[in-house]
Parts: C-alpha cells; sequence; structure tokens
C-alpha cells in the first residue's frame, strides 16, 4: 500500500485566528538555534516554545546541518523556521527541497526584492523554483500527495526589514502579494543607521515600531529580534506579533558566566565584562 504522509505546520499557520485562540491571545515566542548541534536543538524544541528559527546566516550551518536539525525537531509540537543565508534562488531552491516549509530572508530593503523572494519560494507560472520533488525530503520523496499542486500553501515567505532604506519600504514590502511576514532586525538597522551596536537607541526603537505598524496595516504579521526582555515586551506593547527572544549559543554563554561568577570569581573581587544578553 503506498505511503501517504502530510506536512507539518508552517510559520504562518501560528497567526491564523485559531492559533492565536488557542494560545489565549498571546503572541507567538521563539528563539534562534545557532549551535548547529541536533542535541541541543533537541532541547529547545522540547522546552515548549512556539517555533524554533535555524540560522543559516550567521551561524555555520550549511544544508545537511539544517536538515539533520529538521529531523531533530521533526517529533516536536514546535514550528520550524529556517533563515538561509541570502537572497538567492539556489539556495533557497535547495533549503526548501530539504524540508524547510518557513523561510526568513534578510536583508530585503524594497518591493523589488521582496517580488524577487516570492519568485524563488514558488513553481512556475508563479515563480522560479526549480521542480526535484521527488528526490527531495520536502514532499517526502513523492509521499506527500500532490504536493505540487499544493507547495505555494505549505510554504510561509518571511523577509527580513533591517536598513534604513527598508523602514522607508516596509509599507510597499509588506504589501507584496506572496509576502506573508516581516521580520525585524534591530542590530542591522542600528547599524544601517550609524549606531552600531546600539539597537536600543531611541531613533532604531521608533523605526521599530514604524515598521510593526505600516506592516500591520498592510495585512500581514510582523515580528523582532529582542533577547533583552523589556525591549521584547515594548515591541509587543508596540503590536508586534511574535518575538525572538533568545539563542542557544547566547543562552549558553550567559549561563556559563554566571557559572563562573558565582564559582570562579577573581581574587580581586574584580568581575569580568559580560555580554548584554
Amino acid at each position: 500500500m503506498p505511503i501517504r504522509l502530510e506536512p507539518q505546520p508552517g510559520f504562518k499557520d501560528l497567526f491564523t485566528e485559531a492559533a492565536r485562540a488557542k494560545r489565549g491571545g498571546r503572541p507567538a515566542a521563539g528563539m534562534f538555534v545557532s549551535s548547529g548541534d541536533p542535541t541541543a536543538t533537541e532541547i529547545c524544541a522540547s522546552a515548549g516554545l512556539d517555533y524554533l528559527l535555524l540560522d543559516a546566516e550567521h551561524s555555520p550551518l550549511g544544508l545537511e546541518t539544517v536538515q539533520s536539525q529538521l529531523r531533530a525537531m521533526a517529533g516536536y509540537p514546535v514550528v520550524p523556521v529556517v533563515r538561509v543565508p541570502a537572497l538567492d534562488t539556489v539556495l533557497v531552491k535547495q533549503f526548501l527541497d530539504l524540508g524547510a516549509q518557513s523561510l526568513v530572508i534578510p536583508m530585503v530593503d524594497s518591493a523589488g526584492d521582496a517580488e524577487a523572494a516570492v519568485r524563488a519560494m514558488h513553481y512556475p507560472p508563479r515563480g522560479v523554483r526549480g521542480v526535484g520533488s521527488a528526490l527531495a525530503r520536502s514532499a517526502r520523496w513523492n509521499r506527500i500527495p500532490d504536493y505540487l499542486d499544493r507547495a505555494a500553501d505549505l510554504v510561509t515567505l518571511v523577509v527580513q526589514v533591517e536598513s534604513a532604506a527598508a523602514v522607508e519600504n516596509a509599507r510597499q514590502i509588506a504589501a507584496v502579494d506572496g509576502i506573508d511576514g516581516i521580520f525585524i532586525g534591530p542590530s542591522d538597522l542600528a547599524a544601517s543607521m550609524g549606531l552600531l551596536g546600539r539597537q536600543d537607541h531611541p531613533d532604531v526603537v521608533l523605526a521599530v515600531k514604524d515598521v510593526i505598524a505600516a506592516v500591520q496595516q498592510a495585512g500581514k504579521f510582523v515580528g523582532v529580534n529582542a533577547f533583552a526582555p523589556s525591549q521584547a515586551q515594548d515591541y509587543l506593547d508596540a503590536g508586534a506579533d511574535f518575538v525572538n527572544v533568545g539563542a542557544d549559543v547566547a543562552l549558553l554563554a550567559r549561563g556559563t558566566e554566571a557559572l563562573a561568577d558565582a564559582w570562579c570569581a577573581p581574587a580581586t573581587g574584580e568581575q569580568a565584562p559580560r555580554g548584554s544578553y
């Protein structure tokens, strides 16, 4: 008897009315997974977060590593999302084919960039995604019925707004058909505004909130990266639909520092400088 499988929920499924109601109306929350270690990923996947964002942009995660982490997450009720390294049609195709249904594409600065991202996500005639479902985990090697016909509904496209130019174009980016949501990156945004390392600067915070308002007016969901709890809450209060509140490597760094501070304090009593989050 032929085996028939169904895909896991995608990122956009977290923002349906039913999903919001199931959460009691609260925004979605998740974290980066950057270590590349499947055990760390599995530990994070079973913690109770809404989603995990596998970071192939700023971490040593390639195609094989991401695939192994998607498999580590598959047994848990958490939505997998992958941030690809760049807006590159070939890379997008490869990450989709290995089974990543929900992608975040960084450094999208204009509606033109957003339209290119949409084309990369979809099969012809809507887009330019190459057809290899019989060979790919995305369709479970053709065990997901009618995958080619259903693929457009199964994928989620989130583009990252993280520059001063993108902030100015946020409304037009969000209005592009095929863009499901926007992810705001305050760190790169701060750098583009001449405020490197100062993502909590009032001008940066105001820009982030402007994007939140513009995206919501376009009818799309919007979220932001904010590891500092007070900053995360401020953006949620401003209307963000989701917030990225940590990373596995950051949690490990701060946790081990806390152990060192407690048990290995220098004789002089001086405290070593620590990271901000």
